[in-house]
């Protein structure tokens, strides 16, 4: 996995992010690999994504978040509020957000 992110680059995304729809679900049957799959084919497609965790999820919003991002080569997560997750992985080719130092 890269490099943590500092706290100046942590509050750069959470504001980007803050409004930002949420753009997947998980839900009863939590961290699965279609679930991975779906966050690795959206965070392809943008470096920053909001992922719904349900109140029918099997595990915490912070375990869900730590299981995704374990899961995807990568990944970082920004922020859990609440049941709302935002990750993070910057594009390997074409990167849009420039991340403060």
């Amino acid at each position: 996995m890269a490099a943590e992110l500092t706290s100046k680059q942590r509050a750069h995304l959470r504001a980007l992010a803050h409004d930002l729809p949420a753009v997947l679900q998980v839900g009863k049957e939590g961290v699965t690999d279609a679930v991975v799959g779906a966050v690795e084919e959206a965070l392809a497609n943008r470096e920053l994504l909001k992922v719904k965790v349900l109140e029918a999820a099997p595990g915490a919003a912070r375990d869900t978040a730590d299981a995704l991002a374990s899961e995807i080569d990568g990944a970082h997560v920004v922020q859990v509020i609440g049941r709302t997750v935002v990750l993070y992985r910057t594009h390997p080719e074409e990167p849009e957000i420039a991340l403060p130092r």
